[in-house]
């Protein structure tokens, strides 16, 4: 969110990794300290023992729709441009959290503001039809309707 121009209270990462480059990031984060609590075909989350440090979820890509989320990840400056990170286009951002929402409809309130400040900093930008792809997967057209403005 904040390489996108958005922010948020929450102390946790989220990325998205290719499968099979799962055992590899395994390896990392648990030398640096943190431990596996959850662990699913799509999705690992880690813990660090040092509350500050929060929580990571690895999003596991293998299905051709996210697969394409990594493909059309784009390169941002952090850390004034020390460094370069792979982040994911708002769309696909957006599209992700329409599925935690349909997945767990208690999240709503907090994906639905994180989905409104995306659209609202990058609306001129945005590629619509990909965006109503996500919400017709989702059963979610009222929301494309809404998030464009259209009554």
């Amino acid at each position: 969110m904040g390489l996108l121009g958005g922010s948020r209270s929450t102390v946790d990462l989220d990325f998205l990794v290719h499968r099979d480059d799962m055992q590899k990031v395994h390896e990392i984060v648990t030398a640096l300290g943190y431990e596996i609590h959850h662990k699913t075909e799509n999705v690992s989350q880690y813990t660090s023992p040092l509350k500050v440090f929060g929580g990571i979820d690895f999003i596991h890509a293998f299905r051709e729709a996210s697969v394409e989320m990594l493909q059309r990840a784009v390169e941002k400056d952090i850390f004034s441009g020390m460094l370069k990170i792979k982040t994911l286009i708002p769309e696909d951002i957006i599209g992700l959290k329409l599925q935690a929402v349909y997945n767990n409809p208690s999240r709503e309130k907090i994906d639905m503001a994180d989905i409104e400040l995306l659209v609202s900093v990058n609306k001129n930008k945005l590629d619509w039809e990909l965006l109503e792809m996500y919400c017709r997967i989702f059963n979610m057209e009222d929301v494309c309707k809404k998030l464009r403005g259209d009554k």
